[in-house]
């Protein structure tokens, strides 16, 4: 069965850096998209980057210019590189994967991991 791992979160303060990896494994073919949400407690889940297969990207406003998300289809890792982190982005971080063109950042169809929590100090 498909599964995905997410590794990486931690504790930082305001201004630090992480990267958070999700691993990929059980499926037949690459997925033709894949992406980043998040869910702070009392909140929503946000959508927060995603990729598609021809590794065109798309970005949360709140994100663009401080996130980096990237794939590695040879490995089956998916990136997002997070810098210049606000307290406002503290939430659990979940990795997301479909087979599906319409690669967007609602987040209501397909495969998820468990989630790494990531927390931002101020």
């Amino acid at each position: 069965q498909v599964q995905l791992v997410e590794s990486g979160g931690g504790s930082v303060q305001a201004g630090g850096s992480l990267r958070l990896s999700c691993a990929a494994s059980g499926f037949r073919y690459s997925f033709v998209c894949m992406g980043w949400f998040r869910q702070a407690p009392g909140k929503e889940r946000e959508g927060v980057s995603v990729i598609n297969s021809d590794s065109s990207t798309v970005y949360a406003d709140s994100v663009k210019g401080r996130f980096t998300i990237s794939r590695d289809n040879a490995k089956n890792i998916l990136y997002l590189q997070m810098n210049s982190l606000k307290p406002e982005d503290t939430a659990k971080y979940y990795c997301a994967a479909a087979y599906t063109p319409y690669c967007n950042l609602r987040g209501n169809s397909g495969y998820w991991g468990q989630g790494t929590q990531v927390t931002v100090s101020s």
